[in-house]
């Protein structure tokens, strides 16, 4: 197909373009419409029923990449890419933004709840608990009503002492460190715990855990032991121990445990009484009030002599230490003077629950 000549000049697009049809062009058919461009020449449209003309300049010369008029060099062929990662797959950059957003939400629970756990202990200093999981897990019920401590026999205070824990007074915390690791390996080993708990595990038990007796129960009795010794101090501990501990089937706390058995109020028990019913504390379920009050081992469950070894135990080794101590490590954890020296009040248990007479007309022991 012909051309024009090229002009080399910067004004070349200014210029009028030579007139008339260029020296190659070919002559008009008489069939083909006659149109023409912007300057003034003929344009045809491509014709594709007939063999491009010599030299093959139908479609344009080929391209070029540099300056020199030299063809493309061919490009090297690239190595295909790596399959991306599926979603979730071990191993992928997408499943870690997914692990992390987890763990930080669980991070986040894990420190919601331990504030809400330090909060509910830290109210334990003023607040009586209306129930315990030891009570709510009973089968059979739960008789309980709180009296503050200063209303409660010396007597019976230095009793639970001398059984439980006599280290409460002097020890700092919940426990001592060398005592627990001995425990667990006897543990571990299937010996028998002599030595028992103390008072601020037994009142983290009784409170917040079961009767189970495997170790990962112990393990958590003695982590939430050190939370509670760390916010509360001997004087309320003691508090919370004698007024949920259990001293019967259905009995907790010394001020249904008093009126139970003996049919007096805590502030007045005796040595004697004190100690009989500190020793129901290891095993206070297979024990039954006797006629006119008192404690009946024969029981239906034939287990009363368990029961009744437990107080032998107590009434042979408490007196010695009453009588060597007295109610100095009472006075030592902060409750001075005497029950009788206190101003009657509406919450001293001076009469009985309503609960437990019930249960004694019940039972027809009055």
């Amino acid at each position: 197909m012909g051309s024009y000549e090229p002009d080399r000049r910067a004004t070349r697009r200014f210029r009028r373009p030579p007139a008339g049809p260029p020296p190659s062009a070919r002559p008009p058919q008489a069939d083909e419409p006659l149109r023409f461009d912007e300057y003034g020449r003929p344009v045809r449209d491509p014709r594709f029923d007939r063999p491009p003309p010599a030299g093959n300049d139908w479609y344009g010369a080929p391209p070029v990449d540099d300056r020199y008029g030299r063809p493309p060099s061919p490009q090297p062929p690239q190595p295909p890419l790596p399959p991306a990662p599926e979603p979730g797959r071990r191993g992928g950059r997408s499943g870690r933004p997914r692990r992390r957003k987890l763990l930080r939400r669980v991070a986040k629970v894990l420190a919601v709840l331990a504030v809400v756990q330090a909060l509910v202990v830290l109210s334990l200093r003023w607040v009586d608990p209306p129930t315990t999981a030891f009570m709510s897990a009973n089968p059979d019920g739960a008789i309980q009503q709180s009296v503050p401590v200063e209303h409660v026999s010396r007597t019976f205070l230095a009793a639970v002492i001398a059984h439980e824990d006599s280290a409460l007074p002097t020890r700092a915390g919940a426990f001592e460190w060398g005592d627990l690791w001995e425990r667990a390996q006897a543990h571990m080993a299937g010996e028998e715990d002599t030595s028992g708990s103390t008072i601020p595990q037994q009142v983290t038990k009784n409170l917040f855990l079961n009767q189970e007796l495997s170790a990962v129960r112990k393990g958590v009795e003695a982590l939430l032991s050190v939370e509670v010794a760390a916010l509360i101090d001997d004087r309320r501990m003691l508090e919370l121990y004698v007024n949920y501990a259990q001293f019967g089937p259905t009995i907790y706390g010394v001020c249904a445990a008093s009126w139970y058995w003996f049919d007096v109020s805590p502030a007045d028990l005796t040595q004697a009484q004190a100690v009989r019913i500190v020793g129901l504390l290891p095993s206070p379920g297979h024990v039954q009030r006797a006629p006119g009050g008192g404690m009946d081992f024969e029981v239906d469950d034939g287990l009363g002599w368990l029961s009744r070894s437990h107080v032998l135990n107590a009434e042979a080794r408490v007196p010695a230490h009453l009588e060597r101590l007295g109610t100095q490590p009472v006075e030592d954890v902060g409750i001075e003077g005497d029950a009788s020296d206190e101003e009657p009040s509406g919450d001293d248990c001076s009469s009985p629950p309503d609960e437990v007479t019930e249960l004694i007309d019940a039972e027809g022991t009055a």
